[in-house]
């Protein structure tokens, strides 16, 4: 095994705990909103249009093949736009679930459950491949995903337990937790071809920033947009200044 293979394992490794401990933070359930959820919502989507899309859009693909540049830029923003639209799509059939049960008692839906965790499942799986296949190599570009998948799961969860409540912390959360590593085990045992990364490094951009937002902009959560534009500043300056 090689010290690249052992780093990201572990990254992985600790990317998976994150689902599991994040629920024993009391704080993240409060109302308002915990600011530090904002923080972490801020720096995640930071990481998408600092980062990934610049990345995407700017790289060596586009030029050694400048005149595809145009086209292969619009496919970037399809596929992101796609994994926007796909979660969005899941976002509204949870809160479609629950919308004749506004209590705190409402019951849980299993079978939008398992349709709602099966979709997350596919999303940390890609996640946790993608920590072995970047658009960018070396240990700088490990940790700067890595952090912003971190606070981008701290984010997630928080949006899990308010669906799914307890069924989600006894089998959604371990089966999220799970799929970064499996993802990252597929990732060891395969190789794609560059372009195949850049579409799904697009395609989980797009449902990065529909993630997040959907969990700051509903009024109940009553967000706070300094703690927002907090997260998103600060690790814009990081990765500007790297």
């Amino acid at each position: 095994m090689t010290i690249s293979t052992l780093l990201t394992g572990l990254v992985a490794i600790a990317l998976a705990s994150v689902h599991l401990g994040a629920g024993q933070v009391r704080a993240f359930r409060e109302i308002p909103r915990n600011y530090w959820l904002s923080i972490a919502g801020g720096a995640s989507v930071a990481y998408v249009f600092v980062h990934v899309l610049p990345e995407l859009t700017g790289g060596t693909i586009l030029e050694s093949v400048p005149f595809l540049a145009g086209f292969l830029e619009r496919h970037v923003y399809l596929v992101a736009l796609s994994g926007f639209a796909l979660f969005y799509g899941l976002e509204r059939l949870a809160e479609e679930s629950g919308r004749d049960h506004d209590d705190g008692n409402r019951p849980v839906n299993m079978n939008v459950f398992w349709i709602h965790i099966g979709a997350f499942t596919a999303y940390n799986a890609l996640i946790g491949y993608l920590l072995v296949h970047r658009e960018q190599p070396g240990t700088i570009s490990l940790l700067l995903y890595a952090t912003a998948m971190a606070l981008h799961f701290i984010v997630n969860d928080y949006g899990f337990r308010d669906h799914h409540r307890d069924t989600y912390d006894r089998v959604g959360r371990w089966v999220l937790a799970a799929a970064v590593v499996v993802g990252w085990g597929i990732g060891i045992a395969t190789h794609v071809d560059e372009a195949v990364v850049n579409t799904l490094f697009a395609f989980l951009a797009g449902g990065v920033i529909l993630n997040v937002i959907k969990e700051e902009l509903p009024e109940e959560r009553r967000s706070r947009f300094w703690a927002f534009a907090l997260g998103a500043g600060g690790y814009s300056a990081i990765l500007l200044w790297i």
